[in-house]
């Protein structure tokens, strides 16, 4: 008897680390309406395509775990913001351009840990190629490069910036062919920066 009470205690605890394992490792995110973290909040563990029956505008968050894209419209449309773990007291740490959050989505660590991509200087994989598989806060700096029409990502997630040093409009680029700067929601095909996600 005292074998199985034994058993099953060990059963039990087993299972409980499992489940604080698991749990530590999905994504989490908490959306709040004021600033420092005040007023009305939502938190989320999946994506989410319309978040506006949640909460109304957004002026901080704070990332629990994860990397996640927040952006300005639902259906994830609008300008995006990519987040890794951490406090974000007021909208103007993720470079806002309004208060407006109305769709999120976790970035899957599906990627390992290798990073590579390949810029063109023309659409459909035109033109002057450039390799990359480390952050450049200076496209221009690094390859005489100011504007980047087509992309190859064969390896993990970037971020892209219109602004040198990791400022101005960001984008999301996972693995995958972009034929022109619009597939990955760009308007204008200018690249300042990019770097990779690494912080899953």
């Amino acid at each position: 008897f005292f074998l199985v009470v034994c058993f099953l205690f060990c059963l039990l605890n087993l299972c409980f680390w499992i489940t604080c394992l698991y749990s530590a490792c999905l994504p989490s995110i908490t959306f709040f309406e004021e600033k420092k973290f005040q007023g009305r909040c939502y938190n989320c563990s999946s994506d989410c395509a319309d978040l506006h029956t949640h909460f109304s505008r957004c002026n901080s968050i704070r990332v629990e775990s994860g990397v996640w894209v927040i952006y300005e419209r639902p259906s994830y449309k609008g300008f995006q913001y990519i987040l890794s773990p951490g406090e974000y007291a007021d909208n103007q740490q993720w470079m806002a351009f309004s208060d407006s959050v109305k769709s999120c989505r976790a970035v899957k660590n599906i990627y390992g840990s290798a990073w590579k991509l390949r810029l063109y200087e023309r659409p459909d994989f035109g033109g002057q190629v450039v390799d990359c598989s480390d952050d450049v806060p200076s496209a221009y700096d690094a390859y005489k490069m100011r504007e980047a029409y087509s992309c190859v990502v064969t390896d993990g997630a970037w971020v892209f910036y219109d602004l040198p040093n990791y400022r101005g409009h960001q984008y999301l680029l996972e693995r995958g062919e972009y034929r022109q700067h619009s597939d990955w929601g760009a308007s204008s095909p200018g690249i300042g920066s990019f770097r990779r996600i690494t912080e899953f």
